[in-house]
């Protein structure tokens, strides 16, 4: 009988879903993950969103801002949520689906008579993707660049909680970062960690596996499940549902096999074809691999790094 309910409930539950907003026909949703932090959620990425519960002496601090065609619709969400100001902005990693709407976020804003509504924003990085920006043509406007970088680790406290940025290098590039909201019990793991596919390891751009294994594992290493391994710490990835440190778990043990695989051949002297012929990743290119990088992309890259190591 118990089971029957559950099961109505169920039902109930998932006939009354509203379905995912639309901006220019991108679905996105926005929800309240935990403590003071939300997620905006779309196809494109994510935005973890941080607001304070005491008006006139809060504000809104973002971790990624999305990409530039989402701007709009991300500043209107923003008002939604609050009604003051964003205040700290901090960027995960260089790319342009993660800070793609800083120059606009950035932009002081005018009210009635010309006053000034938006204070001054200081946006944080990791310093390499500063030196990116500067030094690699990237084609950022400078008005979207990082004010304030920081090498290892940078914390502060923001709307009554502590808050760490802590770089996590070489894992996705060479600027990678991920941001521990302590009061809230939430970490937001950029392109470290996605449920959308696999891991893309840029070796152009600093990336390599052990990095992003290591970057894996210390998420692990900060995450507390509530109860039989569910709950608890929640993990927002750059792109995909909202995690706990299981989902991390399975991600890095996917990972781990797969880097353990090409690893061995390494050791018995094969090449990347030989490599590449054996499908090392073929029981997770199901779930994992995509048009944009594939499982044998993957499996490249991991071979390049662990060589080149």
């Amino acid at each position: 009988m118990r089971a029957a309910c559950l099961f109505a409930a169920l039902i109930a539950s998932l006939a009354s879903a509203q379905e995912p907003q639309k901006a220019d026909g991108i679905p996105y949703e926005v929800r309240h993950v935990q403590g003071n932090v939300y997620m905006f959620a779309s196809t494109l990425g994510n935005i973890a969103i941080q607001v304070g519960k005491d008006p006139g002496h809060d504000g809104v601090l973002l971790v990624d801002t999305g990409p530039a065609q989402l701007r709009n619709t991300i500043l209107a969400e923003l008002r939604k949520l609050s009604s003051e100001p964003v205040r700290f902005m901090i960027v995960t990693g260089p790319d342009a689906d993660h800070n793609g709407s800083n120059e606009a976020l950035l932009k002081p804003m005018s009210g009635p008579r010309g006053f000034q509504t938006q204070p001054e924003v200081a946006l944080f990085a990791q310093d390499n993707v500063l030196q990116r920006f500067t030094r690699d043509g990237s084609g950022v406007s400078s008005a979207a660049w990082p004010t304030l970088t920081f090498l290892d680790e940078k914390s502060f406290a923001f709307n009554g909680e502590a808050i760490q940025i802590i770089a996590e290098k070489n894992a996705h590039t060479d600027g990678d970062s991920i941001v521990l909201f302590r009061g809230s019990n939430v970490i937001a793991a950029g392109d470290v960690f996605l449920t959308t596919g696999y891991p893309v390891v840029d070796l152009k751009r600093g990336g390599s596996i052990q990095g992003e294994i290591a970057a894996l594992n210390h998420i692990l290493d900060l995450t507390v499940p509530r109860s039989m391994q569910e709950g608890g710490t929640m993990v927002i990835p750059g792109h995909g549902r909202l995690c706990d440190e299981a989902d991390v778990t399975d991600y890095r043990d996917m990972l781990t096999i797969i880097r353990d695989r090409v690893q061995d051949m390494l050791r018995k002297g094969k090449t990347l074809e030989e490599v590449q012929a054996a499908r090392l990743s073929r029981d997770y290119d199901r779930r994992y691999s995509t048009s944009a990088w594939t499982g044998d992309m993957l499996v490249e890259a991991v071979y390049r790094s662990l060589k080149t190591k």
